[in-house]
């Protein structure tokens, strides 16, 4: 508002010059031709030139003021981008122009002139056509390609000059005032995150470097070519917050400021690399913590990509690899050090290329399984399904962490290769390196992460017996025959309801028995042990088996059935332990029946095993004015609707619920983690994926993986979560399936 005034001020003032004395004088001067003085001319011209600057800042002013009607907090932080680049512009020019006067090349000022015509283009488009994405994509590649001028246009003689000197610092300036901006904007919430490896002004500002790199000879130009595409790389493995992003940021830093650039043996400008690594790094690198997007929405281009497109983009990566192999390869030529150049390389390239076979096979199955999950996502989307339900289903966590465990030992094995075969004089190899190690870094926090994020398999079984009732005796009596047809309907709704609840959250189904006649012991023993001995297609077990059952029960929760016969909790948690035993899976019993109270207490009673009950309490008394006597099936319907409805009111800790929820968890529950792949099943992913001779590495990798260096503190903290759900069991408890138990 400052600068509004003072050019509205320095408007009126010309005016009134122009209007007054001025039009005197020439009146006079026209009347008395030759009595201009010289002085009176120069004080003329002055005074037409104050007048069209001030009038030309009125016209900018006023025209940002009218944008910037509305102005907030939002658009203050802007003008501190707009700042930054100002600096950066006039760091550039003066740069530029600093070449130009010492060196005398007339082609630095057609292009010096040149970049102001574009930009002035570019700032036409943008406050004259509001043509925005044109004007801003104009505009970066600009910069990057008069950025890359003067980091590669550099000369002894400048360093001395005072001119070079303010160029410098007005580029650090606008570092820290880029910086500046980029932290206030997030600090503030300014930012809005958008699934994308790169933005378009920074591949803008990466081709206008590359562009500018042409200005070298062939083999320099080459190699700045690849260290940009490196830098890329680089980009994308910090925006995708990979494992191990950060330290290939340091590595990428120390080796191109203290090797790669002397290599290339020309004199850069360290001031403008900075700048511009600093305005590419600094967003991504910041947005490591801001940046609140899930696993799946970071990687959503890929993830969500064509199937095709996925599969073709093996090519390229597995031709990276090998131009790798290619230039570390001829570091064999310099036979100086032949007697361990030549084993080392031989070992390390052999260990190499079979991790890199594995590292492809592993891809290639990952595009696979990642295909299927594709086809049930888009035929499950009215259903409101994320592809994160869909991989966890399909067995996706148990593919990625084993994948973890092999890929990492592709990039241990690319650290080891370039260090063995490492060309200090050799730029290409050095970029080419760099681009294949924030690569393989992306494959490996893929894996990592969506290993950690994806919840695990799960199969559930259904039992349903509506036309039996516990009678004061204890024994089942069939219901009288007016009855029947109103509990089977409500029992088919029943069965509805859980085949909703399965369908919704991708759970397996192993079957939905319905029985009007009851079951017996036998056959209700031989159904449930079957179910669960189910493992996945891949061969481990599932992590989450869920028993339903919904009929009728004797007082101690026992449930009744048919020949008057019961099965009690500690027989199904025999059945679970003798299946279970060498596994960490977990039983989740769901009840609907009228005494699911006793077995809530009884499972918290069970150790060494992973098991809980959800079950209700139905109230015995209630006002028939107000509500209806509850009756089987009106739990299983508010659960499964609270369970499966986003926009659900049900609320179980209102008071006057005529169904109220309970549950019970064993006391090791809150130990559990979903299943980690173990020897057998890395022994069965080898077997099914990947070819004999690699077994070894496989094994390896598998023992590495199992290592625990930190199990004292895991110690520690499962006693804390222990006492934590001892002492304050949560109101509602989070399963990580998508589905939650709950208590009123």
């Amino acid at each position: 508002m400052v600068l509004v005034l003072w050019t509205s001020h320095l408007c009126k003032c010309g005016s009134s010059v122009t209007n007054g004395t001025l039009e005197d004088r020439h009146l006079q001067c026209a009347e008395s031709p030759g009595v201009l003085s010289e002085p009176f001319q120069s004080c003329y011209m002055c005074k037409s030139l104050r007048y069209c600057v001030s009038h030309c800042l009125y016209a900018v002013m006023t025209k940002l003021e009218e944008l910037n009607k509305e102005a907030n907090m939002h658009s203050s932080i802007r003008y501190l981008g707009y700042f930054a680049n100002l600096s950066l512009l006039v760091a550039i020019c003066m740069g530029l122009y600093v070449r130009w006067e010492k060196t005398g090349n007339i082609l630095l000022l057609v292009i010096f002139i040149l970049g102001l015509f574009v930009l002035g283009i570019a700032s036409i488009l943008y406050y004259y056509f509001s043509m925005e994405t044109a004007s801003l994509s104009l505009s970066h590649l600009w910069f990057g390609f008069l950025l890359g001028l003067l980091c590669f246009i550099d000369n002894s003689k400048l360093k001395t000059d005072a001119k070079e000197e303010a160029t410098r610092y007005l580029l650090l300036t606008s570092i820290l005032i880029r910086t500046l901006w980029s932290v206030v904007e997030r600090m503030c919430g300014c930012v809005r995150h958008q699934p994308a490896l790169l933005t378009s002004a920074e591949f803008l500002e990466l081709v206008g470097f590359a562009i500018a790199s042409t200005a070298m000879l062939m083999p320099n130009c080459l190699s700045v070519i690849l260290l940009v595409f490196a830098l890329a790389m680089l980009i994308v493995d910090l925006r995708m917050k990979s494992f191990l992003a950060v330290p290939n940021l340091i590595a990428f830093a120390v080796i191109t400021s203290l090797l790669f650039f002397p290599s290339l043996k020309i004199s850069t400008n360290p001031f403008a690399l900075a700048c511009y690594f600093s305005r590419l790094i600094c967003d991504p690198l910041l947005d490591l913590y801001f940046s609140g997007l899930s696993v799946t929405e970071r990687w959503k281009p890929y993830l969500y990509g064509r199937t095709l497109c996925r599969r073709i983009s093996i090519l390229p990566v597995a031709s990276i690899e090998l131009t790798f192999f290619i230039l570390a390869a001829l570091k064999l030529s310099n036979l100086e050090h032949w007697y361990y150049l030549i084993p080392g390389f031989s070992i390390f390239g052999i260990f190499w290329l079979t991790c890199h076979i594995i590292f492809l096979i592993t891809f290639w199955g990952f595009h696979t399984k990642l295909g299927d999950c594709q086809k049930i996502y888009y035929t499950h989307r009215i259903d409101n399904k994320s592809l994160d339900c869909v991989m966890a289903s399909k067995g996706m966590r148990h593919f990625c962490l084993i994948s973890e465990r092999l890929v990492f030992f592709s990039l241990l094995s690319t650290a080891v290769l370039g260090t063995v075969s490492w060309q200090p004089t050799n730029g290409s190899f050095m970029s080419v390196f760099l681009i294949v190690l924030p690569l393989e870094s992306l494959a490996h926090g893929l894996f990592h992460e969506l290993g950690n994020c994806l919840g695990g398999t799960c199969v559930g079984y259904a039992i349903v017996i509506p036309t039996n009732y516990c009678s004061p005796d204890g024994q089942p009596t069939l219901l009288p025959p007016e009855h029947v047809q109103e509990l089977n309907l409500r029992s088919t709704a029943m069965l509805s309801s859980v085949q909703r609840f399965f369908a919704y959250h991708m759970i397996e189904t192993y079957g939905c028995d319905y029985s009007t006649s009851g079951f017996s012991f036998d056959t209700l023993q031989s159904k449930v042990k079957a179910f669960l001995d189910l493992h996945t297609s891949d061969g481990p077990r599932h992590d989450t088996y869920i028993l339903y059952y919904s009929g009728h029960s004797h007082s101690s929760g026992e449930w009744a059935l048919a020949g008057g016969e019961t099965l009690r909790l500690e027989t199904i948690v025999e059945w679970w332990k003798e299946k279970n035993a060498d596994f960490c899976s977990r039983l989740i019993i769901v009840l609907d029946c009228d005494n699911a109270l006793p077995w809530v207490k009884d499972v918290r009673r069970v150790s060494e095993s992973f098991v809980a009950v959800q079950g209700a309490e139905l109230a015995k008394e209630v006002d028939v004015e107000e509500a209806d006597l509850p009756q089987l099936g009106d739990f299983t319907k508010d659960w499964v609707e609270y369970n499966c409805s986003l926009d659900n009111r049900i609320c179980w800790s209102d008071k006057g619920r005529t169904v109220t929820a309970v549950y019970g968890i064993s006391k090791c529950w809150s130990d559990y983690t979903l299943h980690l792949p173990t020897g057998n099943d890395v022994a069965k992913h080898w077997m099914i994926y990947f070819p004999r001779v690699t077994y070894p590495l496989i094994h390896l990798a598998d023992w590495c993986g199992g290592l625990n260096l930190f199990w004292m503190c895991n110690v520690c903290f499962k006693c804390f979560k222990r006492l934590k759900m001892r002492w304050f069991p949560p109101t509602v408890l989070d399963t990580g399936q998508g589905f939650k138990l709950v208590k009123s």
